[in-house]
């Protein structure tokens, strides 16, 4: 009974993350996934997933191994104009996520209200830059909007046996196989869900958790959890736009046709409550993602990144107001703008992974929380994943 109790407590965290880091860009790309090509592309979710797991792995060791932030780790091993840049595309890389979450907070009340998309941009960024303020306040409304975005996914796995997918179509979906045109949608996914920031920030996650259990032990640092439960969300949202939409031929273009996938289930009340779960997801995302960007760029200058400094909180508001600029001043149509955002990260984070890889790797810093060898070939092969994907991504958005 305690063993299965302990089990559980280190589920939750997991959870939690994961309904908070399932924001609107994986809602909108995986939808779109769906929905095109039906089932054909669940083989990509398999792959992101696999390797986000190996590089929170390596974050988790090295929050395990070493005392000091990652960033001043490498301000140390590299020099300060290394630990700077990477704060700098770490801060680049939120300002991308942040347009996709305003750009979804901003679509789920305009397309439920039929009133103009930017003002409530402005306004809920704005509310998002006072919650710095009263950190209290945010943990309640953040357990407000996890609430919602648990409601939307537990809808989804209920519309998922409503719909009754192919089980054939799911697992042929799972055999590697890039559809005409869609590399697109897959860069945007990889860059999304194998997020090479998000296990950066792993590392800080796990220093600030050694703090409280000092402890703990490198296996319960991992974050599996979470990162599984991320992958099951995703293949949820396929599964069903697969089943209701490209089974019908409704391509994706707004919010309210991705919301038809809940049809089975909620029937002419589904747009209602999708867009209620994308604002919940969409907002939940706003201060944690411009955190996490602000904290870095601080961390990464040498200013630190205690959330309690007043340089910390205007970079945090920074990467709000940036990315609230950028989703109004974007002349595409909304989902467009979150799956180009998306597709923009992945030449930033090459880099990122590739200084990270190397310490991990040095056995001078990392002492017995070196990487295993298959770690080191996993992320080898994960980052050189990356790079392909950056290099053709800047052939298809620039050269052609």
């Amino acid at each position: 009974m305690n063993n299965i109790k302990r089990w559980l407590m280190t589920l939750g965290p997991g959870v939690v993350t994961a309904a908070i880091v399932f924001g609107p860009s994986k809602i909108t790309i995986t939808s779109k996934m769906g929905a095109t090509y039906g089932y054909g592309l669940l083989w990509v979710v398999v792959v992101a997933i696999f390797f986000m797991m190996v590089f929170t792995n390596i974050a988790s060791r090295i929050g395990m191994a070493t005392e000091q932030s990652l960033l001043t780790t490498i301000r140390r091993r590299y020099g300060k104009w290394v630990s700077g840049l990477m704060g700098f595309g770490i801060f680049l890389v939120a300002i991308s996520f942040q347009a996709g979450n305003s750009i979804g907070v901003g679509i789920s009340i305009a397309e439920a209200s039929h009133t103009p998309m930017a003002p409530w941009i402005i306004l809920f960024n704005l509310i998002g830059i006072a919650l710095l303020f009263f950190r209290d306040f945010y943990k309640v409304l953040e357990r407000l909007m996890i609430g919602i975005v648990a409601l939307m996914l537990f809808a989804f796995v209920t519309t998922m046996f409503l719909a009754r997918p192919s089980v054939g179509g799911i697992v042929s979906g799972l055999v590697p196989v890039i559809p005409d045109e869609s590399l697109g949608l897959i860069i945007a996914f990889s860059a999304s869900c194998f997020s090479i920031v998000g296990a950066f920030y792993q590392a800080y996650l796990i220093q600030a958790a050694r703090k409280v259990n000092p402890q703990m032990k490198q296996h319960e640092s991992r974050g599996a959890a979470g990162i599984v439960m991320l992958g099951v969300m995703c293949a949820v949202v396929i599964i069903c736009a697969a089943a209701v939409l490209h089974r019908q031929g409704i391509p994706v273009t707004k919010a309210s046709d991705m919301a038809q996938a809940l049809e089975p289930l909620f029937g002419r009340y589904a747009s209602y409550l999708f867009l209620i779960g994308l604002f919940g997801a969409s907002f939940s995302s706003i201060v944690g993602n411009a955190t996490i960007g602000g904290a870095m760029l601080s961390d990464g200058f040498g200013y630190g990144s205690g959330l309690d400094a007043k340089i910390v909180k205007g970079f945090i508001a920074l990467v709000m107001l940036a990315g609230c600029v950028i989703a109004i001043g974007y002349e595409k149509p909304p989902l467009e703008m979150i799956v180009f955002a998306q597709r923009v990260t992945i030449f930033l984070v090459p880099f990122i992974g590739i200084v990270m890889y190397r310490i991990s790797c040095d056995r001078t810093i990392m002492g017995p929380e070196v990487n295993s060898r298959f770690v080191r070939v996993a992320g080898f092969v994960g980052l050189a994943a990356l790079m392909v994907l950056a290099v053709y991504n800047f052939n298809e958005l620039f050269l052609k």
